[in-house]
């Protein structure tokens, strides 16, 4: 091997020891480095090293000395630190979205961003309760042709499969927004004949981008997203009504959480407050009206107000 190239493949063996072998509680001294060097079949004598590690240095990689007894060099800083990783990791095993195995292959990968005994620590188990995987294997490639198409401005087709159903339909849309909502992605959409909808993207399959224009500009110019969201719970959608809810007072603060700034909270003389806001009710609503245990009490419309005590009287029929 020539020398110069020999000496390019020592400065990358060696930079890999210091990614993968060093942290700022394990760290290495030159005679150690030197023999796992050698054990890549990579001779070279101690005054090289020291050599190799100012050139590490001045490429940017924040290799530190510790001297004393134990002393030794380590690889200082990193792109995300250990917290940094274990939050992304927490992240990715709460996400329903996301399959086990694409979680098992995300999870390897940012192993390799911090030292193997770091590495160790991140495999950890999150329980989110209620919160099953999904077994969707093609979600990152929907995704990922979802941006495209938005980002290109062209329509999609993509089949996508019925609530409570195995059937699938075949959509074709013009995309414009991914919301994350309720630990799912959902795709924005223009429809041409329905206008304004919304799709799990954990649900579709065979995303295609089309050389297709994608319309709906006017309609999306006007549209507040953030209310948008938190009109449609679950976004499972459903008719929409101004619904007026009276909550306990000590549900100000997770009222506000829901539906912001906008609604005018108005107090009742017993403390608790009414106020009206729109929501496209579904049996989604109504299981989070019954969440609060009695503490929140649909007043109007009378359809919304009759749903929501068939639905209270069912719950109650079960538990008997």
């Amino acid at each position: 091997m020539p020398k110069q190239e020999g000496q390019k493949s020592k400065l990358l063996a060696l930079l890999r020891i210091f990614e993968q072998q060093t942290d700022e509680n394990h760290l290495l001294n030159v005679p150690q480095l030197v023999e796992l060097l050698e054990a890549q079949g990579i001779r070279c004598e101690r005054k090289s090293v020291y050599s190799d590690i100012e050139a590490l240095g001045a490429l940017g990689y924040d290799i530190k000395l510790r001297r004393g007894r134990g002393g030794g060099y380590f690889l200082a800083s990193r792109t995300f630190d250990l917290a940094e990783l274990k939050l992304l990791v927490d992240a990715v095993q709460a996400s329903r979205v996301v399959s086990g195995t694409t979680s098992r292959r995300l999870i390897h990968k940012l192993e390799k961003l911090c030292s193997n005994y770091e590495g160790s620590q991140l495999q950890r188990q999150v329980y989110v309760e209620g919160r099953p995987k999904t077994d969707s294997k093609s979600l990152l490639y929907s995704i990922d042709a979802l941006h495209e198409a938005i980002n290109n401005g062209k329509m999609v087709e993509f089949l996508y499969r019925k609530a409570d159903s195995r059937e699938k339909e075949k959509r074709i849309v013009s995309p414009w927004q991914l919301a994350w909502e309720n630990g799912c992605y959902y795709l924005i959409a223009f429809a041409d004949e329905k206008g304004i909808r919304h799709y799990r993207v954990d649900k579709m399959s065979g995303v295609r981008v089309l050389d297709v224009p994608r319309r709906g500009q006017e309609q999306f110019a006007d549209l507040d997203l953030p209310a948008y969201l938190r009109k449609h719970f679950g976004m499972y959608g459903g008719p929409e009504h101004r619904v007026t809810l009276r909550c306990t007072a000590d549900l100000q603060g997770a009222m506000r959480e829901r539906f912001g700034t906008t609604p005018m909270f108005l107090p009742e003389e017993d403390g608790s407050f009414h106020f009206d806001v729109p929501i496209c009710v579904s049996d989604q609503f109504y299981g989070w009206v019954c969440g609060f245990g009695g503490k929140i009490e649909v007043v109007a419309p009378p359809e919304v107000r009759q749903g929501m005590r068939q639905v209270a009287a069912r719950l109650a029929e079960q538990h008997q």
